[in-house]
């Protein structure tokens, strides 16, 4: 049984939680021979202001900040 563990930021809408959730199970069926029942996801929202990339926090970082507008859109 695939546990499988998804840390995003927050704002993704419940659309695209589920269809990100329907692919990655598609592909674990397909490449780990699994049964779509037994493929278990727990997603995970986190804010921009506890994820660092490259030494700086998600939400200081000017080169994400159109991701970051984009999320809060939704």
């Amino acid at each position: 049984m695939p546990n499988i563990t998804v840390e995003l930021l927050a704002g993704r809408s419940v659309e695209q939680r589920r269809a990100f959730a329907r692919a990655v199970t598609d592909n674990a069926v397909e490449i780990l021979g699994a049964r779509p029942q037994d493929v278990r996801m727990v997603f995970t929202e986190i804010t921009a202001d506890v994820v660092a990339n490259g030494g700086v926090l998600a939400s200081e970082d000017a080169s994400r900040a159109g991701v970051l507008a984009a999320l809060e859109k939704h």
